[in-house]
């Protein structure tokens, strides 16, 4: 597991994510010319309330793959 450690309206919370989710959110990350501490927040912000972000990070790297393979 790779933990990422970011700040979410003012606060500290960390991401748990294996590895290959990892290296995928930093591929996306540079492809889209950002950080991914960007990206998780941008995740945060569109997520229900009571959802794990590290589930959500997941959903939102799966919906990438499924994009670029139309």
């Amino acid at each position: 597991m790779h933990k990422i450690s970011v700040s979410l309206s003012g606060h500290q919370t960390s991401v748990s994510l294996e590895q290959e989710f990892f290296e995928l959110l930093k591929k996306f990350a540079s492809e889209q010319k950002t950080s991914v501490a960007a990206i998780i927040q941008q995740i945060d912000a569109m997520r229900k309330p009571g959802s794990n972000l590290s589930s959500e990070t997941r959903i939102w790297i799966l919906k990438q793959i499924l994009k670029t393979s139309k």
